[in-house]
């Protein structure tokens, strides 16, 4: 990437003289007459027009202090627009608490969107639990910088990288053994009891938590700091750069602030196409989805060939078994319908052989047609989730149970069914 020289542009903003200086490392303090914290900085940014304020706010995500400062930044200084660390879902998920009456599970599990889905309800549930204890929702400082807005009559630019896009290239740049190791802090974190003291309380009111812990596992997953905390980095300050006019505020979580203040006079637009792509699959995960069951189907047709049809029905009843068995035993521990049970044992040996599908998805559709969840138990999902026995009280978590154990024993038993097949071959 380009560095570009430090120079420093001087302009009037209210009776007050700034700079903005371009090495990306400095900015000016919060002009003395405002009384802003140090979570408050201005920059300059160069315009067609000439140069245009940027006010870039730091926030909690999770902190009272952190809404009264964007409502305050807000009606003091009256921009032109005011930018928010949102894309378009996470906004209505703020905005509509009632999102849930019109949620269509069958229309996510038809879309394969459910893991998505997952990944993001055990997140928000790790917030709301820090939260809880704080008196402030998740992103409640987000939501009143759009509402400020509105009473402002300010425009608003929701300037995030769409969270499905994140998601999915996180997993994609994420090794199979660190993918464990994520899954594994994960779920610690949504278990953990530990209470918070006053000083934590307070430490926790001046800090982007989940940033401050994603940073922490970026020592050991770099790849995945790069894709969560540095592609957005880039991807906000090219939208923040590309929103018009002269005086905007930028609302943030306090754990990009430093990124953005190193990327916004940097040129990233080359690659803002390709950080806002979904990732391509692998060519080795199409070699493996399409290659295992054709090595298995090829080596049902050799055996019959070689030791007969008989042989061959052996192998097949096998393979039925193998795959049938671990998948409903799976989805009988996920206290699922009967009918999501029998569904299990009768798809994992037909989805075990093509990629198109996998057995928890199939599961998945059965339990919510049998046993839909209600609106409340999707309101309640995030705090049921932080309990071992909420998982199985709550209908919507049972359908993820129902999801991720079948389509286990299934995987299982496409390893210990195809080794079993491929040794009776010879």
């Amino acid at each position: 990437m380009p560095i570009f020289q430090p120079f420093i542009i001087p302009i009037q903003t209210h009776g007050i003289v700034t700079e903005t200086m371009t090495d990306n490392t400095n900015t000016q303090p919060p002009p003395p007459d405002r009384g802003y914290p140090e979570d408050v900085h201005f920059l300059t940014l160069p315009g067609v027009e000439g140069p245009r304020t940027l006010i870039l706010v730091g926030t909690a995500h999770i902190s009272k202090d952190s809404v009264e400062l964007v409502r305050r930044v807000i009606e003091t200084e009256r921009p032109d627009r005011v930018c928010v660390e949102l894309d378009d879902k996470r906004f209505q998920a703020l905005a509509d608490r009632n999102r849930f009456k019109s949620l269509d599970l069958k229309a996510i599990i038809k879309n394969k969107q459910l893991s998505i889905l997952l990944v993001n309800m055990v997140m928000a549930s790790y917030q709301k639990k820090l939260g809880g204890q704080l008196g402030v929702l998740p992103g409640a400082e987000l939501l009143e910088a759009t509402r400020a807005a509105e009473r402002c009559r300010i425009p608003v630019e929701l300037c995030d990288r769409d969270v499905r896009v994140t998601l999915r290239r996180a997993w994609h740049h994420t090794s199979f053994f660190k993918k464990n190791y994520l899954l594994a802090v994960i779920l610690a974190s949504l278990f953990d009891r530990t209470e918070l003291d006053e000083e934590k309380l307070a430490a926790l009111k001046k800090k982007d938590m989940l940033s401050e812990l994603l940073s922490e596992l970026g020592e050991v997953l770099p790849d995945l700091k790069r894709v969560l905390i540095d592609e957005r980095d880039i991807y906000m300050a090219e939208r923040i750069k590309a929103t018009p006019g002269r005086t905007l505020v930028a609302v943030v979580g306090a754990g990009h602030v430093a990124g953005i203040r190193q990327q916004i006079m940097t040129d990233h637009s080359g690659i803002m196409a390709r950080i806002s792509a979904l990732p391509p699959v692998s060519p080795l995960l199409k070699i493996l989805g399409w290659g295992i069951p054709l090595i298995i189907v090829a080596s049902l047709v050799a055996i019959g060939w070689r030791h007969g049809g008989e042989a061959a029905g052996a192998n097949i009843v096998y393979w039925i078994l193998a795959n049938g068995i671990p998948a409903a035993i799976g989805a009988a521990l996920a206290l699922a319908h009967p009918l999501t049970i029998a569904g299990a044992f009768a798809a994992a040996p037909v989805t075990s052989l093509t990629p198109v599908i996998g057995a928890g998805y199939v599961t998945a559709f059965i339990q919510v047609m049998m046993r839909p969840p209600v609106v409340r138990e999707f309101e309640a999902a995030a705090d049921d989730m932080l309990t071992f026995a909420g998982w199985w009280r709550n209908k919507l978590l049972r359908v993820f149970l129902a999801f991720l154990l079948p389509g286990l024993g299934s995987m299982i038993g496409t390893w210990i069914g195809g080794v079993e097949i491929v040794k009776n071959l010879f």
